[in-house]
């Protein structure tokens, strides 16, 4: 991808979620697998995270993991590349009162060395495959080292390049939906309220290659690999009995393969050496 076809995903993308955020709450609030993930990427991130840590959030969107673990006593840098989630996400800060525990910047991944916070952080987090809409994955994981103090972690939500529940839609005749995880390196054509860009697939594999000289790997989980994509709406309450038996089993085996690296998206935490 050249410099100006770059610059164009940055900005279509930027757009895309800057229409969503205004109903970005209202939309996926009642969803309860989209809880579920929610409350997974949590609970998975306070295994590691000390006490009054300083976490810069990428793709921050409007701001509820940012609430959430201010409340827990933690400061948090939120960053995204749409004025519209930023904007969203300010005003939270300012109807709950937390100003002093959240501080905010639109700031690209993509460019993090510009960051007017440089750290150094105690945590990098970037959920639900915000770090997906960019094909120079590399470039930002390159920053990460200079933000953080050693011995400090990053935890990111991907989206892996195989999804079993996806795969499967083809019996149902969805063949563009089962088969887009398989792209080169143009990647996938994705859109949000009528904005169209791209979407790259990236492996637990791809991540810890990269920085296998600056960060070991702690944890790696398959999330939505037993219980089906959010987009499957409202399976949890069309099938309560089956939704809490999957919900079981999969925190069984999150961390056992092959269900690890097959769901919807894996998390994956490493620490600084």
């Amino acid at each position: 991808m050249t410099a100006s076809h770059f610059h164009i995903q940055e900005q279509v993308t930027a757009a895309a979620f800057d229409k969503q955020a205004a109903v970005f709450d209202e939309l996926y609030h009642a969803n309860s697998i989209i809880q579920y993930k929610r409350q997974r990427v949590r609970d998975h991130l306070e295994t590691f995270l000390l006490p009054a840590s300083h976490i810069l959030e990428l793709n921050a969107g409007t701001g509820d993991d940012a609430i959430y673990f201010a409340a827990k006593g933690h400061r948090i840098h939120a960053t995204d590349i749409s004025p519209g989630m930023q904007a969203a996400l300010k005003k939270k800060i300012m109807q709950q009162g937390m100003a002093a525990a959240i501080s905010s910047e639109l700031c690209s991944f993509n460019e993090l060395g510009k960051l007017q916070q440089p750290g150094p952080y105690d945590y990098i987090f970037s959920n639900f495959a915000g770090l997906n809409c960019t094909s120079r994955l590399e470039k930002v994981l390159d920053s990460f080292s200079l933000l953080l103090r050693p011995g400090g972690f990053v935890t990111l939500v991907m989206l892996p390049k195989f999804c079993l529940w996806e795969l499967l839609l083809m019996f149902r005749g969805k063949f563009k939906t089962a088969f887009r995880r398989f792209t080169g390196s143009g990647g996938a054509r994705a859109h949000i309220e009528g904005e169209h860009f791209r979407c790259w697939y990236y492996n637990p594999s791809f991540i810890r290659r990269h920085l296998k000289n600056t960060f070991d790997v702690r944890k790696t989980e398959g999330l939505c690999s037993l219980v089906p994509p959010s987009y499957l709406e409202d399976f949890a309450e069309k099938h309560p009995r089956l939704y809490k038996t999957l919900v079981k089993k999969e925190g069984k085996w999150k961390s056992a393969w092959p269900w690890k690296v097959t769901g919807d998206y894996y998390i994956i935490t490493l620490q600084k050496k």
